[in-house]
């Protein structure tokens, strides 16, 4: 007899227990040989002291087996305290947040109603972005957010979005991006999306900026079938295709990495309906699935998906959806439906079918040291200027002035910008401003060179940042200003 998989499962704060006991009983009722190690993770820890919201215990737990099953956590507000969620993921490099949005019978949406069919896949950047939270406050006026795009960590998601689509047959992967305006960043995305592409020719591949994204998926959904974007972006897509499906409650979610793949629910603690056994179990059930096929439960996936739907076809729901004429269930009670009903399959819809072949999870072997990604370089790369920020009050052409005596025979005062904007050599009177300006200095430049032309500036500007320009094969590594 196979020897039952370890995982690591969190239950989670507010209704994350009375959800995840759901759950579990259906996944022992479906014989999945699954070993439940508990750990202790979630805000209670937070308010023991544990900064990243686990005990060394729970850490040791998931590093070692791999897997982790959590139910949905609650950051406490203010206190500095990095979102427990985010942590996790970025902690242990799961590179790709995969979230699967469908339309499931007896949950009415706009969609439903018009008989539309629903079945998106969003697969989002997990590591990077926004959401590395690197910031500054750079001045009292202004805050400094970094946003971060890699070529390796492109790849990797961007990678893992068709690999996913050559395994499951999903016959289009869309690429979405706001590569107009943030050339360098998602232009450096939108380049590996492309390049990779090309492996696949059997896949239909497109881009789409991400606003005209937003549009067509509230207009035509049916139009899409794998999404990949960058991490906020990403983030943004996925709570409104959960919209398009009934809500957070039906959203299942995967983030999967080489090496750790953690699978949770994303909708709220609930604390309002905490202890009241009312719950909506769902949306960690699906994740719940989702997670039995990555171990190659495939067979106990399929017959739960079919009880599920089979249930909700009979008019069972909890009470935060379905059909009031019915009355509502209970959180046990809901997963005692769907346990009794497994074996049965729906009769509205196609019945999930199991993928034959698939073989049971290995633990990969743990690294022996920390990761370093690197893509091929070959360019030749030279420095040929410097952007350094200041905080003034001065306007434009007053900053030119007090810089120019400072520049050495090869520099050269390029540009001044306010907020993106240029507003020396030329400008517009209309161009409002605030204490934080770019200064572009150009020229053949060394990095002593650079420093000793800022040091000597410091006395008259405060400085808190400056960016070395360089040029990769002569290309620019830099973005122009607006109006430049």
């Amino acid at each position: 007899m196979t020897q039952p998989i370890k995982i690591s499962v969190a239950k989670g704060d507010g209704i994350g227990p009375e959800i995840m006991d759901a759950v579990l009983r259906i996944f022992d009722a479906a014989k999945v040989t699954l070993d439940y190690e508990f750990i202790e993770m979630g805000k209670t820890y937070f308010e023991q002291g544990f900064g990243t919201g686990m005990t060394p215990a729970a850490k040791e737990s998931l590093e070692h087996n791999g897997i982790l099953f959590k139910g949905p956590m609650e950051t406490p507000k203010g206190k500095g305290m990095k979102s427990i969620n985010v942590t996790a993921r970025k902690t242990w490099s799961t590179y790709a947040n995969r979230r699967h949005f469908q339309s499931l019978p007896g949950v009415e949406t706009v969609f439903s109603r018009a008989g539309i069919p629903i079945d998106i896949t969003i697969v989002r950047e997990n590591i990077e972005g926004t959401y590395g939270g690197i910031e500054h406050l750079n001045t009292n006026d202004v805050a400094i957010c970094r946003r971060i795009i890699s070529r390796p960590g492109s790849e990797q998601v961007i990678r893992f979005a068709f690999e996913m689509a050559r395994k499951e047959g999903f016959s289009k992967v869309t690429c979405a991006h706001k590569a107009n305006i943030m050339k360098l960043t998602d232009g450096m995305f939108l380049e590996t999306f492309q390049r990779i592409a090309q492996e696949y020719p059997e896949i239909i591949s497109n881009d789409i900026i991400v606003d005209d994204l937003a549009m067509r998926l509230v207009d035509r959904p049916q139009e899409f079938e794998v999404v990949v974007l960058t991490n906020l972006q990403g983030d943004i897509m996925s709570d409104l295709c959960a919209g398009l499906v009934g809500g957070l409650g039906f959203a299942p979610s995967a983030n999967v990495g080489d090496n750790i793949s953690i699978f949770e629910a994303v909708h709220g603690t609930a604390p309002d309906i905490t202890g009241k056994g009312i719950a909506n179990p769902t949306s960690l059930l699906l994740s719940g699935l989702m997670m039995l096929r990555f171990l190659g439960f495939v067979k106990q996936a399929a017959d739960i998906e079919n009880a599920l739907r089979y249930t909700l076809e009979q008019g069972m729901h909890t009470g935060d959806f379905g059909d009031k004429s019915i009355p509502s269930i209970g959180t046990e009670a809901f997963a005692s439906a769907i346990i009794a009903n497994l074996g049965q399959k729906p009769r509205l819809s196609k019945p999930r079918e199991a993928v034959e072949g698939v073989a049971l999870f290995t633990k990969p072997i743990a690294p022996l040291k920390q990761k370093m990604m690197k893509a091929p370089d070959n360019a030749v790369k030279k420095i040929v200027g410097v952007d350094f920020f200041i905080e003034s009050e001065l306007l434009g052409s007053e900053i030119a002035d007090k810089i120019q005596p400072h520049l050495a025979s090869n520099q050269k005062l390029i540009m001044i910008s306010n907020r993106g904007t240029m507003v020396w050599p030329s400008g517009s009177l209309f161009t409002e401003c605030v204490d934080h300006y770019r200064v572009r200095v150009e020229g053949e430049m060394s990095q002593p060179e650079i420093f000793d032309f800022l040091s000597k500036l410091s006395s008259q500007f405060y400085i808190p940042s400056h960016e070395v320009l360089r040029t990769y094969d002569d290309r620019a590594g830099f973005s122009l200003a607006q109006g430049q």
